[in-house]
């Protein structure tokens, strides 16, 4: 069974950095996609970034490119999400995912891409201070 933890939350000050982390463990293909989401309180679920395995590359939501950065460490099946210059309006539950193959580049781009991933961590909180 497919299990997703995520660890890092936590409280920062504007321009701050955290690194979230999600210990992924029971996925039966050996290349997938594994994926952050965020949602904040009274919007919907957010795509922030997506990492195809085997080489599969990384893609970005316009509104983080260039502040996140998704990587993976693949001899601890862990998933990372180094998040600099953070705004006020990154405030957030985050969220990993996996899928069995990665959205388009053009879907990820554009926060979306929900649909493809079947199995979620609890979600560890976000939030950034002005």
């Amino acid at each position: 069974q497919v299990q997703l933890v995520e660890s890092g939350g936590g409280s920062v000050q504007a321009g701050g950095s955290l690194r979230l982390s999600c210990a992924a463990s029971g996925y039966t293909y050996s290349e997938y996609c594994l994926a952050w989401f965020r949602q904040a309180p009274g919007k919907e679920r957010e795509g922030i970034a997506t990492l195809g395995t085997g080489g599969g590359g990384t893609d970005y939501a316009n509104s983080v490119k260039g502040r996140f950065t998704i990587s993976q460490d693949n001899g601890q099946n862990t998933l990372y999400l180094q998040m600099n210059s953070l705004k006020p309006e990154d405030t957030a539950m985050y969220y990993c995912a996996t899928a069995r193959f990665c959205p388009p580049r053009t879907v990820v781009a554009g926060g979306g891409g929900l649909a493809n991933f079947d199995y979620w961590g609890q979600g560890t909180q976000v939030t950034v201070s002005s």
